[in-house]
């Protein structure tokens, strides 16, 4: 699109653009009243079915790590393929394993069903964020990620609520996954009218906006995706999975155990609120922003992993902060260095990276958590560190310093 382009032209695709981000919304929330539920009670679930801590923290971190690694794949073949939509659907597709979790009566079995999900994402990812990168760009590319992030949390709110409610009247797990499968079927309903809608998002963008890096040769990625991955891996790493923080919380008896959806639902809607700040400040001041990830994460430890119950519910509160930024500013953050033809291969290597670092973290955090609370706290401020000081590096760059100023 031109800059002569009439203003009413320009509006109409804004208005479409805006469309398929509320519409994606709507799926992301349908999506994460089913998964992220899933994920709200996996910790004391898999313990009630016989795991130990360091398991949890092991298929935590391997579901995390996989939900990632996989994405490397699935973005290079998404962008080779251009079958954007087609990714999407299989891999939403795959939410239902997390209703199946009512039939399981063993820790394996559940936990392959946990993977298979993050499997899924994995195959969706990078896809729906190439197809949100186009619609985001007319409205704003913190704002439109934080629209979405902010719909997506929604479900993420009222998933886990549904799930206590029906676990609090009958003290069954059972119960509440057999409630998601409207959730999960609705899903693929609301994203199938996204797909008829807007059948092509690339043409949504109103004008070029290939960052200044995009002047690499060849299909390198610039020099400054793999130093912002390598700030991503380590902020990442020392960030406690829910799931590890659930399974402390009802180990410990911290948090009445049917509270503990309840909890994970306050961390959603705080990550819902945060999105919607962290996006404009995104827009407003760029990369600057991202220096909350590794500052934040820094205190988490401080706060999830004690045994007073205020300090726990603050701890979810700044768990769903962390989060926020990490699902709206690190996302938006690579459409604004990658151009546009190599977005889902950018996004599939950085969900590798991204993933990598949830499994170490969740790993490494498991181990000490089971050996020592002092060597948990000691691994977070190092890692923390470290990204801190490649931040400083980031800053350094050329590409940076241009997509900030």
């Amino acid at each position: 699109m031109t800059a002569e382009q009439p203003s009413s032209r320009r509006q109409a695709l804004r208005n479409q653009a805006l469309q398929l981000i509320l519409l994606f919304g709507i799926v992301s929330a349908l999506g994460d009243i089913t998964y992220e539920t899933g994920r709200s009670v996996s910790g004391p679930y898999l313990a009630y079915l016989g795991a130990s801590a360091l398991v949890v923290g092991l298929v935590a971190g391997l579901g995390e790590f996989l939900g990632y690694a996989l994405r490397l794949v699935s973005g290079y073949l998404a962008d080779r393929t251009r079958s954007y939509w087609v990714a999407t659907f299989i891999g939403y597709g795959l939410i239902l394993s997390i209703p199946l979790l009512a039939y399981t009566d063993r820790w394996g079995w559940a936990a392959l069903l946990y993977l298979l999900e993050r499997i899924g994402k994995a195959i969706r990812s990078p896809a729906r964020d190439s197809i949100l990168a186009h619609a985001a760009q007319p409205v704003g590319r913190g704002w439109g990620f934080a629209l979405h992030e902010a719909l997506d949390q929604i479900g993420a709110v009222i998933g886990p609520l549904i799930f206590a409610l029906a676990f609090m009247r009958r003290g069954s797990y059972h119960d509440g996954f057999i409630l998601l499968w409207a959730p999960a079927l609705l899903t693929l309903v609301v994203l199938l009218v996204a797909r008829l809608r807007v059948p092509a998002p690339e043409r949504l963008e109103t004008q070029e906006t290939d960052p200044p890096s995009s002047s690499v040769k060849g299909n390198r990625l610039p020099r400054i995706f793999w130093v912002y991955a390598l700030f991503s891996f380590l902020s990442v790493a020392g960030f406690a999975n829910f799931q590890l923080i659930s399974y402390h919380l009802s180990n410990q008896a911290v948090v009445p155990e049917g509270q503990i959806p309840l909890l994970y639902a306050g961390a959603m809607g705080v990550d819902a609120l945060a999105a919607l700040a962290v996006g404009k400040a995104y827009d407003k001041i760029g990369l600057k922003s991202l220096v909350l990830v590794p500052l934040a994460t820094l205190v988490l430890p401080l706060l999830a992993f004690t045994k007073i119950y205020a300090l726990a519910v603050l701890s979810a509160l700044l768990w769903g902060i962390v989060m926020a930024t990490h699902e709206t500013n690190l996302r938006a953050a690579i459409a604004d260095l990658i151009p546009s033809g190599r977005r889902a291969f950018a996004y599939g290597i950085f969900n590798t990276v991204y993933g990598a670092a949830w499994f170490v973290g969740g790993a490494m955090l498991g181990y000490f958590y089971e050996i020592s609370s002092g060597g948990l706290v000691l691994f977070v401020i190092a890692i923390e560190i470290a990204a801190l000081l490649v931040y400083t590096r980031l800053r350094q760059m050329p590409a940076y310093q241009a997509e900030a100023g």
